[in-house]
């Protein structure tokens, strides 16, 4: 299944996406959100649509695609996990996952612009692989188990402010954080759905040039990994978000950067889970 939600800013309605067509399901399920994850959620919902799919409200063409889950309780970060990527910037491949927060309230609709933040000079990319938490997760025993908790999988856009993130001292949260800094979707793709989250190809380009070219093969600490570790230091929760690391071919990595600018746009896709394409405005 693919979930989506649509509608304008704060007014978001779930729904499904079916083939190309998106269909309203704001009648029967109230969104898409940790209560609706933690009570067996996928579920029920794969049990209503097996009997009212040819029923549902088709959605207005028009309408805005918001973030396909609501917001979410947490945002949790890996850091440097593609080889290629830790190579660009010079870095150690880490021991263990490089984990930081960003603040839930970045998450917007997988097209809605890009707000540079004020005086940034240093605004920066990231297509990721984002994972769902389907249901509460606290000290799993192995990368096995965790795959029972992963509801789904999400194309993520983790924009980083470097001079914030680099620059200003402490951790890295302040140039994660800024508003607009994670366009997310335009589906959430249930876990079923792939055979295989280790080998999914990824782009980014910036005006019509590609800048990221990767393949989630390059991951050092696999998706099944990651949940296991997180959840050995916070519990995890319904609707949580998990983005997985980048590929190579961010500006900060360029011989010359060429950050985003105002009215520059962005595009990236992960396959299996759609496209991408914000404008950046100042």
């Amino acid at each position: 299944m693919r979930l989506i939600r649509f509608g304008e800013i704060g007014g978001e309605k779930p729904g499904i996406l079916n083939d190309d067509t998106r269909l309203d399901l704001s009648e029967h399920f109230s969104d898409w959100d940790r209560t609706f994850f933690e009570n067996d959620g996928i579920e029920k919902l794969r049990s209503f649509l097996a009997d009212n799919l040819p029923n549902l409200k088709v959605v207005d063409p028009s309408a805005r695609w918001g973030a396909p889950i609501a917001r979410p309780g947490k945002v949790v970060c890996i850091g440097l996990n593609y080889s290629d990527h830790a190579e660009e910037a010079g870095m150690p491949i880490p021991d263990e996952p490089i984990v930081f927060m960003k603040a839930a309230n970045t998450v917007v609709g997988p097209h809605d612009n890009i707000q540079i933040p004020r005086g940034s000079q240093k605004t920066d990319w990231e297509v990721e692989l984002g994972v769902v938490i389907g249901a509460r997760a606290s000290y799993l025993n192995s990368s096995e188990e965790s795959e029972k908790f992963i509801a789904g999988y999400v194309l993520s856009h983790d924009v980083s402010e470097r001079h914030f993130q680099l620059e200003c001292g402490g951790q890295w949260v302040k140039g994660k954080s800024c508003d607009t800094f994670n366009p997310l979707g335009p589906w959430l793709a249930t876990a079923d759905e792939f055979s295989d989250v280790g080998n999914l190809d990824m782009t980014l380009g910036v005006n019509g040039i590609r800048r990221q070219t990767g393949n989630t093969n390059k991951m050092i600490f696999n998706v099944p990994f990651v949940v296991h570790y997180l959840s050995q230091f916070m519990t995890l929760e319904g609707g949580d978000l998990i983005s997985t690391g980048t590929p190579p071919g961010v500006a900060m990595g360029m011989d010359t950067p060429k950050y985003l600018d105002d009215g520059d746009i962005v595009e990236l896709s992960i396959t299996g889970l759609g496209n991408q394409r914000s404008k950046c405005i100042r």
